[in-house]
């Protein structure tokens, strides 16, 4: 198993989905064998997120540097040190490394995981050295995880996808519009039934012992919270913000009545600003980044949970809607009405939703949520169908995959 993000990289919530294979491939009969970045290509770690792993996990890093922190001079660093990525640097001490592992461990199939392409680099000169089978995991497609605005990087990027889609046994993606995307664009590999969708998820481990949420004081502000990275260009909560300063105004919204925590929101000099604007100051808290625990605990004990995600994301869901779902508190979605997460919402109920620019929309949609949340009509999602995205649910699919392929 082939994953730059694994513990105890602290970045992000990358390492989830490898560890979660990791974690119940073994229950389907496949032990994996994790080949991953020295730590020092991280630049944080985390020791909670290490002991995550599951005892007797067999892990083995190679070198890997980062061009943008190890060989940078005033920020700046040669293009071709970032070719397909700033960790290209690990594909040469990887592929020594997994070819001998390959030898001496016996391995049956390869997998590799985006978003760090030389993952898949690695993968593919591994598969053709050894001819053992590569089942490649996309996760999200190229286009959406790569910026326009560096063309080297897009060029490079796209180059990489060529070469997993002309060479993988197996290319999963997360989401059905991700398969469509890729299906319309690589429709050989489509016809030849090498594409397949295995959801992101959740993992019970996460949840245990979380504390029951208490009952919601009569008089208290509904408390909502939002937990991850925002931005303008398509988390945008201008709107959401803009509408909730609107039923200010209009007195259809007491002072006192919510409190908004925007958790890590990345941004908080930029949101900072709008909530002066829109003299939210008092009800939107801009909170600073903490645990992945303490952010479920955080999420538990709200009333509702905030999701942002414009129609530039149709083709994703984020990982954090799982947990969301998983926890089982209502959810106000200022979604793309067409995309994946919104048909996902449907599926498990437990959603309000609304498309994220529409202030018109926010405004009507956020005060019916409200009004259910106080009246305690608000339903949670359909805990049978959330079942369906567990962790260990994605890992019987894997080995299902893993048994195909090399046999």
């Amino acid at each position: 198993m082939v994953a730059f993000q694994f513990p105890p990289a602290a970045v992000g919530s990358g390492y989830q989905r490898p560890l979660g294979f990791a974690r119940h491939l073994p229950e389907f009969g496949w032990e994996p064998v994790i080949l991953t970045a020295g730590v020092s290509a991280y630049p944080r770690v985390s020791a909670a997120s290490e002991r995550l792993v599951p005892a007797g996990c067999e892990v083995h890093r190679a070198l890997a540097l980062d061009a943008g922190r190890h060989f940078a001079i005033h920020g700046k660093y040669p293009g071709f040190l970032a070719k397909p990525d700033r960790w290209m640097s690990w594909w040469l001490p990887a592929v020594l490394q997994g070819l001998g592992l390959i030898r001496k461990r016996r391995i049956d199939a390869i997998w590799s995981t985006y978003p760090i392409m030389t993952a898949h680099a690695i993968a593919g000169t591994l598969s053709r050295r050894s001819r053992l089978p590569w089942v490649a995991d996309f996760r999200d497609p190229v286009a959406s995880s790569v910026s326009t605005n560096n063309s080297f990087a897009l060029h490079s990027q796209q180059r990489g996808e060529r070469h997993v889609m002309g060479s993988a046994a197996r290319v999963v993606l997360t989401t059905t519009g991700a398969l469509q995307h890729y299906a319309k664009h690589w429709p050989t590999a489509a016809q030849e039934g090498r594409l397949c969708v295995i959801p992101n998820g959740y993992d019970d481990e996460a949840f245990a012992n979380l504390a029951p949420r208490a009952n919601h004081l009569t008089g208290a502000p509904l408390r909502l919270v939002h937990s991850g990275v925002l931005y303008p260009d398509g988390r945008d909560p201008v709107p959401f913000l803009t509408a909730l300063s609107r039923l200010r105004n209009k007195h259809m919204l007491a002072d006192d009545a919510i409190q908004v925590v925007l958790r890590a929101s990345g941004s908080e000099d930029t949101y900072r600003e709008q909530l002066r604007r829109l003299d939210l100051e008092g009800v939107v808290e801009l909170a600073p980044p903490i645990s992945n625990r303490e952010a479920l605990e955080e999420q538990a004990a709200a009333d509702g949970l905030l999701l942002f995600q414009g129609v530039k994301f149709d083709r994703q869901i984020p990982a954090k809607v799982y947990g969301y779902l998983r926890i089982g508190r209502p959810i106000f979605a200022l979604i793309g009405r067409r995309g994946d997460t919104a048909a996902l919402l449907r599926e498990t109920g437990g959603a309000t939703s609304v498309p994220l620019d529409d202030v018109d929309a926010i405004e009507a949609g956020l005060l019916s949520f409200l009004d259910a949340l106080r009246m305690g009509r608000a339903l949670p999602a359909d805990a049978a169908v959330i079942a369906r995205y567990s962790r260990r649910s994605g890992a019987a699919q894997l080995a299902g995959l893993l048994t195909q392929v090399s046999t």
